[in-house]
């Protein structure tokens, strides 16, 4: 049985995305971040660095989101949601999931996190640093909206739909609260997170998790 630790919206979603996207049977265990959980002895045994989400499949216990998705699209290849091995299509779903987990991703904790890369209290340099984040995540996502507009198709690799959009459509779900340049207000993102949202492993996994507006 697969277990999957999860928060509501966190880096969880988009395993918990793909999970319902496969049609495997799965659990969903909370880890409460508002409580602590995710620094709970017990969840530092299952993740030492105290981050969500980890699956557990079997005697496999995995963590890193990216890591997670890549176990499971190998482990269900009948369910289409990664290019054949071996193909340039697999080599640039590579790409894209290696750029969006550490390059988009890490600029968004920097972003909703400047605190940590300033010295304590000093609330001048993370406003600094808030405030470049925004810019390079702007830019970030400029670059999937001009992905999208290259070829014309509904999915980020074109006309078949992948982990790599699960992926960018969690991380530009993080972007609904900036106050200028959301992922929402590009030209082709905000039509790609609509067709997201209509996909009924997405709205599945929204009534789970019990989001509340805005989704995107």
């Amino acid at each position: 049985m697969i277990t999957l630790h999860y928060f509501p919206g966190n880096a969880s979603l988009t395993p918990h995305v793909l999970l319902r996207e496969i049609g495997v049977p799965f659990a969903l265990q909370l880890v409460d971040r508002a409580a602590g959980a995710h620094k709970s002895s017990a969840y530092l045994k299952l993740n030492p660095n105290g981050l969500i989400p980890v699956l557990v499949d079997g005697e496999l216990v995995l963590y890193e989101t990216a890591a997670i998705g890549l176990h499971l699209v190998d482990s269900y290849p009948q369910a289409g949601l990664a290019p054949a091995v071996g193909s340039a299509e697999r080599a640039h779903f590579y790409k894209w999931l290696v750029w969006m987990t550490n390059t988009l991703q890490a600029t968004l904790i920097h972003y909703f996190y400047p605190e940590r890369l300033v010295d304590d209290g000093d609330a001048a340099a993370a406003a600094q640093v808030k405030k470049a984040a925004h810019a390079k995540v702007v830019a970030m996502l400029q670059q999937l909206d001009d992905q999208l507009a290259s070829h014309g198709q509904p999915w980020l690799l074109g006309a078949t739909y992948s982990l790599v959009d699960i992926y960018a459509f969690m991380l530009c779900r993080w972007t609904r609260g900036f106050a200028s340049q959301p992922a929402r207000d590009f030209p082709h993102l905000g039509p790609f997170l609509q067709r997201m949202l209509a996909r009924p492993a997405v709205r599945k996994a929204i009534e789970v998790e019990g989001w509340t507006p805005p989704l995107v």
